[in-house]
């Protein structure tokens, strides 16, 4: 399993090393046709326009200890899916502040009877008037709406300054834009390995900022320490266009961090955590589209690490890896996982139910014989 682990690690590092220099490019030409995008060389922390940027580049420096090599806009879901955050330009000194309630316009512009759904849990309308200052670009009708900027919109801009920059680039051998359901850019790229798809969505980075609905720290919690979580809340979150209406909460940069120095008390947090991640992919899971992928394990790592916080809990990998596997099961038996940071947001809520009681019943087998799958 340990060599599996090793192997899995470096393609998908060689992958992604691809996959980062061909999107930089990609978004570097979308920034010089629309200001409003920028590069992805340009996100989080190494964006110069934001406030203190060099200090807060330093702390994420100090943080990771130079673990995270790739860019902090890219996520690895699977070996073979990849999501990346496109930075936006030009809407400055956001503070959270009370939106009306109901909206009535479709999104191309014409009024509707009935109010649009509002958002779920982890999601927000994004207003103009939420930025202290906003450039004329994004007052422009073509990404905003009776004030509110609209994130299918702003989707439909980035995509068609994204087949342009395909083309301009002479990356159409490399790279394809699939068709997608939704409000989502979804990329065929051919890497040296294998091909791998990825879905690119604008973003909204916002530093020093924390949504008033994640109330992190809990209370009383021992892991991460104070001094860690405040300084974790000081890489602020994003707001992410996945839905029509409704911007996406993520809280990238401080999973980053928590992953990135998991382990600097000795323990085997990374590496039980890479192990399940493993048995995922090969045994319980498997499939370029699954319905638990990196990103849910992780989240379940972050509230294992939260129950046990403790360095000797984490000091036999066998057992850590135990407590995991039958973590995951009961969340896919019981179909709820929740948000490490919005409590109240199940993870799994809209995940197909068949497939997770297969899941389950595979880590079902694993649990009665867990030797047969690690040694």
């Amino acid at each position: 399993m340990s060599s599996t682990v090793d192997l899995r690690h470096r393609l998908v590092s060689k992958t992604m090393e691809e996959v980062q220099k061909i999107m930089k490019d990609l978004t570097a030409e979308v920034s010089v046709k629309d200001t409003r995008f920028l590069s992805i060389a340009n996100s989080g922390v190494h964006n110069d326009n934001i406030k203190d940027q060099p200090a807060l580049l330093s702390k994420w420096t100090a943080l990771l200890r130079g673990r995270c090599a790739f860019n902090p806009a890219i996520q690895v879901l699977t070996p073979t899916l990849f999501l990346i955050s496109v930075p936006v330009k030009g809407l400055m000194g956001y503070k959270e502040r009370r939106t009306h309630q109901w909206r009535y316009y479709t999104l191309s512009g014409s009024r509707l009877l009935s109010p649009v759904r509002e958002p779920e849990k982890l999601h927000q309308w994004l207003e103009l008037e939420s930025f202290a200052n906003a450039t004329q670009e994004w007052q422009d009708a073509t990404v905003a709406i009776e004030g509110d900027i609209v994130p299918a919109k702003v989707v439909t801009v980035f995509r068609e300054q994204l087949e342009e920059a395909i083309k301009s680039c002479s990356l159409s051998s490399k790279v394809s834009i699939l068709d997608s359901a939704g409000s989502v850019v979804r990329v065929a790229v051919e890497t040296s390995e294998m091909q791998v798809e990825a879905e690119l969505v604008p973003t909204v980075e916002l530093m020093h900022s924390w949504p008033k609905k994640a109330r992190w720290p809990r209370l009383l919690q021992r892991w991460p320490s104070a001094e860690r979580a405040r300084c974790i809340k000081s890489f602020g979150f994003n707001l992410m266009a996945t839905s029509n209406y409704h911007w996406l909460l993520s809280f990238s940069r401080a999973e980053q961090v928590l992953l990135g120095s998991i382990d600097e008390d000795g323990g085997c947090r990374r590496r039980c955590y890479r192990i399940v991640r493993q048995l995922k992919e090969d045994v319980w899971c498997p499939g370029n589209k699954p319905v638990i992928t990196a990103y849910h394990l992780q989240t379940l790592l972050f509230w294992n690490c939260e129950k046990y916080p403790g360095v000797r809990d984490w000091k036999n990998l066998h057992e850590s890896v135990l407590r995991l596997a039958k973590k995951l099961h009961k969340c896919a038996s019981q179909r709820y996982l929740r948000h490490y940071f919005i409590r109240s947001h199940n993870l799994l809520k809209y995940t197909n139910t068949n497939e997770l009681d297969d899941m389950a019943k595979k880590i079902t087998e694993f649990l009665e014989k867990p030797g047969t799958y690690i040694h």
